[in-house]
């Protein structure tokens, strides 16, 4: 039954927040009929009337509608002007405007008296005789409004495949049933051209980009869309990639890094212990390795610039982002660490005895650890011996010969020589 944009209103209790919900159709009136043998002469024909989302005295009020026509054409042929009736006048006749009411079924009401609106819960109330021929085709413990959707869903779907439609790729006329629809924008495009452009994306991992071809539109195929268009495989791709990055977008989500696991993990606000619940792997939702307490992470260089450079480059919701899924001090100890870092890489040598950052100020490349007092050399990192520490760079065959006032200004070297004569 078209209903020319008929809105839902659908109420559960009072004082409960209305949802409405637009349609274009609404499940049919059924009339059932038995023609005696004495009709039309005599005897009207013999009438139940039956509907799925109009109330039981809405349904009394057309059967006795319904006799009064009989009686105004007795005689006569009458089962035209029902038909007519019911298909054209039901919705003026009943002075059903949008939106149209429709009540939860509810456990503490009586049998039969779920479906009812208002109004018929207050008809009910003046104790009137039930009409037998007026039936509620509803379950009295089910709820009536995803039927009315799903209805008008299939009636949408059915009208949208008998039309012709131009795809807006490939430029050919098609009927709708070879076609898709964007259900936000109503953009139409034919299955053949979105089905390849669903596979290529899927199989580049695009999985938030299967939005309409429209330019500038942001519509978004939905998931039952997109499984009509490409095989199981293919759909299956979608459906875990899709999932990875609806949870890559929670603060709160994290991921196992044992590599065979690799399961979501929930973490408490303000920490950064992620305990898996499939393994039970406790580990640093930072360094990604085994949950260390208080510790500092043993992050490489490498990880802890990357956080630092997606830190700094994020906007400031991305910031906020990041903030709530490492932490706020976290992030900043991680930027300090990794600008540090930076600087000892540009700056700093290693002694190549016991590993303390060295800073070469001025002088030579003779060098003296500060920690262990070990001579080495700043140009190829070789120990030096404590007697005559200068021959690496008075042997020909050493790498570094005649290197040792290597990288020197000219003042610099003057100054040394100075200090030499001093």
């Amino acid at each position: 039954m078209a209903c020319k944009g008929q809105s839902l209103c659908f109420w559960m209790l009072p004082g409960d927040k209305q949802r409405e919900y637009g349609v274009l159709f609404l499940p049919p009136l059924v009339l059932n009929f038995e023609l005696p043998l004495d009709y039309p002469s005599a005897s009207a024909p013999i009438f139940t009337l039956s509907s799925k989302w109009l109330s039981r005295t809405q349904l009394m009020v057309l059967c006795r509608r319904l006799d009064e026509l009989w009686l105004e054409n007795q005689g006569s042929v009458v089962l035209f002007s029902w038909i007519q009736f019911l298909k054209e006048d039901v919705l003026n006749f009943l002075s059903i405007q949008s939106p149209l009411e429709v009540a939860r079924a509810l456990p503490e009401r009586k049998k039969g008296e779920a479906s009812m609106t208002k109004e018929a819960l207050t008809e009910r109330g003046k104790k009137k005789p039930l009409d037998s021929r007026a039936i509620v085709e509803v379950d009295p413990r089910a709820d009536i409004l995803p039927q009315l959707l799903d209805f008008d869903e299939a009636q949408r779907q059915k009208a949208f495949e008998g039309k012709v439609f131009s795809c807006g790729i490939c430029f050919t006329e098609k009927l709708g049933s070879s076609c898709l629809c964007f259900k936000e924008c109503s953009h139409v495009y034919c299955k053949a051209c979105m089905s390849e452009y669903f596979q290529i994306q899927i199989r580049d991992g695009n999985v938030q980009c299967l939005n309409c071809p429209e330019p500038k539109c942001k519509s978004v195929a939905t998931p039952s869309q997109v499984k009509l268009l490409v095989d199981e495989e293919l759909f299956a791709r979608y459906d875990r990639l899709l999932l990875q990055s609806s949870l890559d977008l929670m603060a709160d989500v994290v991921y196992c890094p044992r590599k065979m696991c690799h399961t979501a993990v929930m973490v408490e606000p303000d920490t950064t212990m992620g305990i898996c619940t499939a393994c039970q792997y406790a580990f640093c939702t930072l360094c990604e390795r085994a949950y260390h307490g208080v510790s500092a992470c043993q992050a490489t260089a490498e990880e802890l610039r990357g956080l630092r450079d997606e830190y700094m480059s994020a906007s400031d919701d991305k910031k906020k982002f990041l903030e709530r899924r490492y932490g706020k001090q976290v992030i900043q100890n991680a930027v300090e660490e990794s600008f540090s870092r930076d600087w000892l890489d540009e700056n700093c040598k290693a002694c190549p005895r016991c590993g303390a950052n060295i800073q070469k100020i001025y002088g030579c490349n003779k060098m003296t650890c500060t920690s262990c007092k070990q001579y080495f050399c700043w140009l190829c990192l070789s120990l030096l011996t404590r007697g005559n520490p200068y021959s690496h760079f008075d042997n020909s065959s050493s790498p570094c010969y005649n290197q040792l006032f290597q990288g020197m200004d000219i003042d610099e070297g003057d100054a040394f020589w100075s200090d030499e004569d001093d």
